[in-house]
């Protein structure tokens, strides 16, 4: 593995040297304004794949390029990097740094997870579905970050318990039932040394932590003696990417769940700005159902894979084991250890259910909104305002009693920037920028006459392909960044084959999360791959598994209760009708 970091050492320096290089007869040779721009947009996401820069410091390129090859001015590309989806951001962040910094967070995840039940299979339901509500509201990475040591602390009691599950349980866990897809070759993972990952700067890089063990051990049990019996090991995988997925899954739920959720909102309120059907409220009806199916169908997965297929044993069975007790008592002393709910926590409640329900009423659909006591100035009010009042809220609420000496509101300056997320900021405003002069310069136009031919295929057809496009290069490369060369691509392409850009958009935006397969692909994934319980073929192996539920699950949507809902079975007048000339 040092010889793999070194030798991509040298590689990164060449990779940025060497690919603008080869690119220079775009805009020496063919030296049209599209060339120019596929010269910056192939540059672009070269880097963005292969991250041998920030992905923050690429965003930038087009700030660089444009006004030098004569596509935008600097003025008009400056204008671009900061738009709505930045205040709506600024208002989230808030949420989300209050809920952590008082402790909210913990007290959801405890409680909805013994609400369910603390058997391994109820357990896995327990966390996911505690997860995927954090991250419906908190980003992703956060929501991990925050639930996963509670998941540790729960594996750790489970490995230091002696005894064995009982009968009923122990049909549940011993996963015999699925030899072919047995993870964990015991034999070999007898002569394997232990690879913890850590993680920093989004880097991760390989550390031996555990010395290989005498080949004297019974071969029944992992080579560093961490886990007392197969099922143990099992167990503490399932737990450990059920955390990884449903943060990915829960995000969909909610336009500010994930960065490409904002970022594919911002790009039709810019580029189809009398389109007024997406909106949180319509989102979240589309996403909800999706979200439950995945999250079901995602556990009945994992628990086939690493708990076995007795799927009563795990809902039904009422008699607990001495571990379950134990890990019940584990829970319930971390949810008592929080003391009862301060009014800090109240408040922050309040208002998280405040700025929900401003979302939901803001221009409902079905019913006037709040928007509309401001009839004078129509379409004025976004998501963004009622998150940026609600925002100023915490700035302004005292978090501590009065206190003649000093003054303290819920959260502080320094509390907000320690979770911003700025890089990502930028590669938002650097993704509408590239839009934008993919737009100008005519790129998006040819690049959508080129494609015209898919115009032939079936539209369900086209999107699955595009929807499986963007899956494979989502595990390759961060979600906004493939998100953003995506969108001003296909949405052309929509308009040339006269089908209506949101049946292109929609389920495009929605697989560039599912990124399941690598430790890489996303930072859920890694972060719960530093605790050192899984393999990167468990995760490919559970990944490919999820993936194919949640491209499905888009595709039922799509063509159920999506149709109605966004109005995807009719050309819409706010879209432009495409003139073709020839192809």
């Amino acid at each position: 593995m040092r010889s793999l970091r070194c030798s991509w050492s040298f590689v990164t320096p060449l990779i940025i040297i060497l690919t603008p290089l080869s690119l220079l007869p775009l805009p020496l040779v063919i030296k049209t304004k599209e060339a120019e721009c596929a010269y910056i947009l192939i540059l672009m996401a070269v880097y963005w794949m292969t991250e041998v820069l920030p992905l923050s410091i690429t965003a930038l390129l087009p700030a660089l390029l444009f006004p030098l090859f004569g596509i935008m001015k600097s003025s008009q590309v400056a204008s671009v990097y900061f738009k709505d989806f930045h205040l709506l951001l600024l208002g989230v962040i808030c949420l989300a740094t209050a809920i952590e910094k008082w402790g909210l967070h913990r007290r959801i995840a405890l409680r909805l997870v013994t609400a369910v039940g603390v058997n391994p299979g109820k357990l896995m339901l327990g966390f996911m579905v505690g997860c995927a509500f954090l991250s419906m509201w908190l980003s992703n990475t956060s929501t991990v970050a925050m639930v996963m040591p509670i998941v540790e602390a729960v594996i750790q009691q489970v490995l230091s318990a002696g005894d064995e599950p009982s009968k009923d349980h122990k049909g549940a866990l011993n996963g015999i039932s699925n030899p072919a897809l047995q993870l964990e070759d015991i034999e070999a993972q007898h002569d394997q040394p232990e690879n913890m990952k850590s993680i920093e700067a989004g880097v991760i890089e390989s550390v031996q932590t555990a010395p290989e063990e005498p080949e004297t051990k019974a071969p029944a049990l992992p080579s560093n003696g961490k886990y007392k019996t197969r099922e143990d090991h099992m167990i503490c995988k399932g737990l450990s990417l059920c955390i990884a997925y449903s943060s990915s899954i829960g995000g969909l739920t909610t336009l500010p769940g994930t960065s490409a959720n904002l970022i594919f909102a911002e790009y039709i309120h810019q580029y189809y700005p009398e389109c007024k059907i997406i909106n949180f409220g319509n989102w979240f009806v589309l996403c909800l159902p999706i979200c439950i199916i995945m999250l079901i169908l995602s556990w009945i997965f994992l628990h086939w894979m690493f708990l076995g297929t007795n799927f009563r044993a795990s809902l039904c069975s009422r008699k607990q084991t001495d571990k379950e007790r134990r890990t019940a008592k584990l829970l319930e002393d971390q949810y008592n250890s929080l003391g009862p709910i301060s009014w800090q926590e109240i408040i922050i409640l309040v208002i998280f259910i405040l700025m929900a329900v401003l979302w939901f009423a803001r221009e409902p659909g079905f019913m006037p909104g709040w928007s509309s006591l401001f009839a004078e100035y129509r379409g004025y009010a976004t998501d963004a305002t009622a998150a940026l009042l609600l925002g100023f809220m915490f700035f302004i609420i005292p978090g501590h009693k009065p206190n003649a000496n000093r003054y303290e509101a819920l959260i502080t300056w320094k509390e907000f920037q320690a979770c911003m997320p700025w890089e990502i900021c930028l590669l938002v405003g650097g993704g509408f920028a590239l839009a934008e002069g993919t737009k100008i310069s005519g790129l998006s136009s040819w690049v959508a006459e080129l494609l015209t031919p898919l115009g032939n295929l079936p539209p369900l057809a086209t999107v699955t392909i595009a929807c499986l496009i963007v899956t494979s290069i989502t595990e390759v490369a961060s979600n906004a960044a493939t998100i953003t060369i995506f969108l001003p691509i296909l949405a052309p392409l929509a308009e040339a084959i006269g089908v209506n850009p949101l049946y292109m958009l929609v389920p495009t935006a929605l697989c560039v999360s599912f990124s399941f397969l690598l430790p890489v692909s996303n930072p859920p994934n890694a972060i719960v791959f530093t605790y050192g319980h899984l393999t990167s073929m468990d995760m490919v192996k559970a990944g490919l598994g999820v993936n194919v539920i949640g491209i499905l699950t888009v595709l039922l949507a799509l063509t159920t209760w999506g149709t109605p809902l966004l109005n995807l079975d009719t050309y819409p007048e706010w879209a432009p009708v495409a003139n073709i000339t020839g192809v």
